[in-house]
C-alpha cells in the first residue's frame, strides 16, 4: 500500500529520512503547516532506533521535537547495518507517490534511491548541482 505521500530526500524526501539540515527544516515546515490546519501529514522514517546519537546536542534536539510531532514514525531496521539506509529508502519510495529530490549530482544513497524510484515508476522532481543553479525535473510514466 502507499500512503499517497511525497518523500523528500535532502542530502547536503510527506516522508523525511531527516539527516541534518534540509531534512529537519522540511520535517518541521510540514509540522507547521499542520498545526496552522493544513490537511498534511508527516511520516518520518528512520533507519534504526538512535540514528542521531552522534550529532550535536542542538540536531538532535530538533531530530527528537520532530520525532515526538510525527504523525507516524517508522523504524525500519532493528540496528545499524550497512544496508539499513538503503532499505529505509526503498520503504520509503515503496510508499510514496512523488519523490521530490535535492542533491549534488554525485553517487550515493540520494541517486541510488531515485534510480530505485524510476524502476518503481514513482514520479520525481530533483534539483541537481544547487551549486550551479541547474536543475531539472523528471517525470517517470506509468
Amino acid at each position: 500500500f502507499r500512503y499517497g505521500a511525497i518523500l523528500f530526500l535532502f542530502w547536503t524526501l510527506n516522508y523525511t529520512t531527516y539527516p541534518r539540515g534540509v531534512d529537519i527544516w522540511a520535517a518541521e515546515i510540514v509540522l507547521r503547516l499542520r498545526d496552522e490546519g493544513r490537511d498534511i501529514k508527516l511520516i518520518c522514517a528512520s533507519p534504526y532506533k538512535g540514528f542521531e546519537r552522534g550529532w550535536s546536542a542542538d540536531w538532535q534536539q530538533r531530530y527528537n521535537a520532530v520525532l515526538r510531532n510525527a504523525d507516524l514514525v517508522r523504524y525500519i531496521y532493528s540496528g545499524y547495518s550497512r544496508a539499513c539506509f538503503q532499505i529505509r529508502n526503498e520503504w520509503m519510495v515503496n510508499h510514496s507517490l512523488l519523490v521530490i529530490a535535492v542533491f549534488n549530482g554525485q553517487s550515493g544513497g540520494t541517486k541510488n534511491t531515485i534510480e530505485y524510484a524510476k524502476v518503481m515508476n514513482v514520479e520525481i522532481r530533483a534539483d541537481i548541482d544547487l551549486n550551479r543553479n541547474r536543475s531539472y525535473s523528471e517525470r517517470v510514466e506509468k
